[in-house]
């Protein structure tokens, strides 16, 4: 079974109750629910973040204590100083924005070979991690 990590916008969808758009909201929950999941702490501060946005997804409390403890269960990696760099070294060699680059290089760091995003190009690989935009 492949190792997947998964970007903000998944976990975004999969919380969002404004019924907004009901086909990625499915696509996130069936996501979140594959084996060898992994995130970063990146992805949890971006998700909290759009959470507690009155003008995102705007979750009360304890609507935001449950989807965290449901990405708790998940493989979380840590953001380093060598997740930093490595972050660095993509920016210069793709062009990714900071941001993406971290996602990038946490994903390389826990070994995963799937990422899950609506941010990046669709179908990249990047040094053995497939990009997968699951929306198309």
């Amino acid at each position: 079974m492949n190792k997947v990590f998964i970007d903000t916008n998944i976990l975004v969808y999969a919380a969002d109750s404004t019924g907004q758009d009901a086909r990625k909201k499915q696509i996130a929950r069936e996501i979140i629910l594959l084996p060898h999941l992994h995130l970063s702490v990146q992805v949890l501060n971006e998700f909290i973040s759009v959470a507690r946005s009155p003008k995102k997804l705007n979750l009360s409390r304890d609507e935001e204590s449950k989807w965290l403890r449901e990405w708790f269960e998940l493989k979380i990696g840590a953001s380093t100083a060598t997740t930093f760099q490595k972050a660095i070294e993509l920016h210069l060699l793709l062009q990714l924005s900071h941001w993406d680059a971290l996602i990038v290089a946490s994903a390389l760091e826990t070994s995963c070979e799937i990422l899950y995003t609506e941010d990046l190009q669709h179908g990249q690989i990047i040094e053995g991690l497939q990009v997968i935009n699951p929306f198309l």
